[in-house]
């Protein structure tokens, strides 16, 4: 059956945007004279928290000790507008055959979304930076993390997708790079396309519906490449 809507996450399925976020709140921390830095290896095992603020929370307690709740906030509010003039400098592009599929998908009259759990800024500098057009002409509904009160892997920001597409999770596909995001989407009742990004690849997909390398045509199940024509 043709699927009615495409629901993408963002951070490591669009785009492989981690090191510009990982750049961002290094920045960010060294301008606030904050003794914070995270390395790879700091940063791959932060993503298995979600959320921005909810890292550095993470960390502080990691430390032991570091900012309140109030000015990691205020920090993560720097973090998000130091992250879209990263962005916005170029160097950031999409995935490998994200922009076909999207373009297929409306093509073809199937609606596409977004469900992340980053906030809805990050949604719109990502969208500018790629497709030089605002996000609300690229996707048909965006769910950010920022709207729900849990986050991934919580199906929230999935059911609240699917409520704003006014369509049943049997409809649908969800396409995802980590395992929080699988659990998320899965937990949501929505079969899941993976492609491991590359802070994600070493984690376990095994009960993802699809895992591939990428997201171009050759490589798509069936469902999506049977009934889609080529967009012109």
């Amino acid at each position: 059956m043709t699927p009615a809507a495409l629901i993408f996450d963002v951070d490591g399925t669009l785009a492989e945007t981690e090191e510009a976020h990982r750049r961002a709140f290094n920045e960010t921390f060294a301008e606030a004279g904050l003794d914070w830095h995270w390395s790879v290896q700091d940063y791959t095992f932060l993503l298995r928290t979600t959320g921005g603020k909810e890292r550095m929370r993470a960390w502080r307690e990691t430390c032991g000790s570091g900012p309140g709740d109030a000015e990691i906030a205020a920090l993560h509010k720097r973090k998000t507008a130091r992250y879209a003039e990263i962005v916005a400098g170029g160097g950031l592009f999409l995935r490998p055959g994200v922009a076909d599929l999207i373009a297929n998908a409306r093509a073809r009259g199937i609606k596409v979304a977004v469900a992340t759990t980053t906030n809805r800024p990050n949604v719109d500098a990502l969208c500018a930076a790629c497709w030089n057009r605002p996000a609300h002409e690229v996707f048909d509904v965006i769910a950010a993390g920022d709207e729900v009160r849990r986050k991934k892997p919580a199906p929230d920001v999935f059911l609240l997708a699917l409520a704003r597409l006014n369509l049943p999770a049997h409809a649908c596909i969800a396409f995802e790079d980590s395992r929080n995001g699988l659990r998320s989407a899965q937990s949501a009742g929505l079969r899941t396309v993976v492609t491991p990004s590359a802070y994600t690849a070493a984690e376990d997909f095994s009960a993802a519906d699809w895992v591939l390398p990428s997201l171009e045509w050759g490589r798509l199940p069936v469902v999506l490449t049977g009934p889609m024509a080529r967009a012109a």
